[in-house]
């Protein structure tokens, strides 16, 4: 009887434990770039310097999680007048809502268990829409210089700003805004 304890116990101590990842978004590494058609002379782009957030992955299951938060006064569009001028009442008002997030209800994966596609909210100036994100270049490894884990990735989305109440300069500056976000996550 002792051995067959025994050996339950050494079995169960050798399974493979499955853990789902936990990642956080590393903010230096981590920035949502947009553009947008400018007039119909060129394509205008800008980005947001300040971005936190949560990733959770379960290759083995195929299911995860994305949490990410933007701090809309991070515009950055390259000048100080113009930066200004985003953060104001008619396009991100940043003063009334400081955050643009975004929350996953679902992870696709692919068939070799790579993220492809988070489905979920964006909620931005108060209001709250579907979004799917295109997630490409997913990668996962050692920092080589750091040493520590991570995961990376290409985020693309498309979003009609009038949708969230940007409606300033309608139709001259287009409704359509590419959505590049750059993401890096440490593992914890």
């Amino acid at each position: 009887m002792k051995s067959f304890l025994l050996c339950s116990l050494l079995l169960a101590a050798s399974a493979p434990v499955v853990a789902i990842d936990n990642y956080t978004i590393d903010p230096r590494h981590t920035y949502p770039v947009f553009e947008v058609n400018h007039l119909g002379f060129s394509t205008q782009r800008g980005r947001f310097n300040k971005t936190s957030g949560k990733i959770v992955l379960d290759p083995q299951t195929t299911s995860g999680s994305i949490e990410v938060a933007i701090e809309a006064a991070s515009i950055d569009m390259g000048l100080d007048g113009w930066n200004k001028q985003m953060r104001a009442e008619d396009f991100f008002n940043s003063d009334s809502f400081p955050t643009i997030t975004f929350k996953s209800s679902k992870v696709a994966f692919d068939s070799q268990s790579e993220p492809v596609s988070a489905e979920g909210e964006v909620t931005m100036l108060g209001v709250t829409r579907p979004m799917t994100l295109k997630l490409t270049s997913f990668k996962c490894g050692v920092n080589p210089a750091n040493r520590k884990f991570l995961c990376g990735a290409d985020v693309l989305t498309t979003i009609k700003r009038s949708e969230f109440g940007i409606k300033k300069y309608l139709p001259y500056i287009s409704d359509d805004i590419k959505v590049m976000i750059a993401v890096e996550a440490f593992k914890d």
